[in-house]
């Protein structure tokens, strides 16, 4: 990454779409794109697409375009996918239970080492790969792992509570699927904090906004 640059939100945000455009194109088979062909794919200009991959150095050739496994491996470096950083899921719900079985943390850098949730009754159950652990032995088990990311599945009642628990043991990185606006207790985090009834709005939006202009 260059020095002394600010990388904004925006293009860090851009960088997950394009690490997947690549391997859709490596799937394909295709070797190299120009940045105006990888434009037309992803709906992007060939400016922006050239400006956000210079906020982390040169990637390309000048007449050549872009070796796809190339940048795809550099731009998952960047991503620090390569890193499979211990991760722990707090919470073995609904929602918890679908993460654990259908995503591959280990595509995204995280390796999942541990399931916590307080029921008593599943405590002890196999989820995926994995026993659903007491979170009482949160403490014992940190200590002893020492992971680098929770998953947070837990109502907005509970979180704080955890998270201030998963902080004093070392944990500052979360995956937030709680309503908890963690960044107002602790300012040393780094947090994605995933609200999908915002995503179903933003999507119900688009739809209202459509139907309100094919009527005009």
């Amino acid at each position: 990454m260059s020095k002394g640059i600010n990388i904004s939100n925006s293009v860090i945000r851009r960088l997950p779409r394009y690490y997947r455009f690549l391997g859709e194109l490596e799937k394909q088979n295709i070797s190299k794109i120009s940045s105006r062909e990888l434009s037309e794919r992803m709906r992007l200009t060939a400016s922006q697409i050239r400006q956000d991959l210079n906020c982390f150095g040169g990637f390309g050739q000048q007449g050549y375009g872009y070796n796809v496994s190339e940048l795809r491996t550099a731009i998952g470096h960047i991503l620090g996918v390569d890193k499979h950083r211990k991760t722990i899921l707090i919470g073995a719900g609904n929602l918890g239970t679908a993460l654990a079985v259908h995503i591959n943390f280990e595509k995204s850098g995280c390796k999942l080492i541990g399931i916590f949730d307080s029921n008593k009754s599943i405590i002890g159950s196999p989820l995926g790969e994995h026993t659903i652990l007491d979170i009482d032995n949160l403490e014992a088990f940190c200590k002893a792992e020492k992971p680098e990311i929770a998953v947070l599945c837990i109502p907005t009642s509970a979180a704080k509570a955890i998270v201030d628990r998963l902080t004093k043991l070392g944990i500052h990185s979360f995956w937030n699927f709680s309503h908890f606006d963690i960044c107002t207790e602790h300012s040393d985090i780094t947090v994605e904090n995933v609200h999908l009834g915002d995503s179903l709005l933003t999507l119900s939006y688009g739809v209202n906004n459509r139907n309100t202009s094919e009527k005009k």
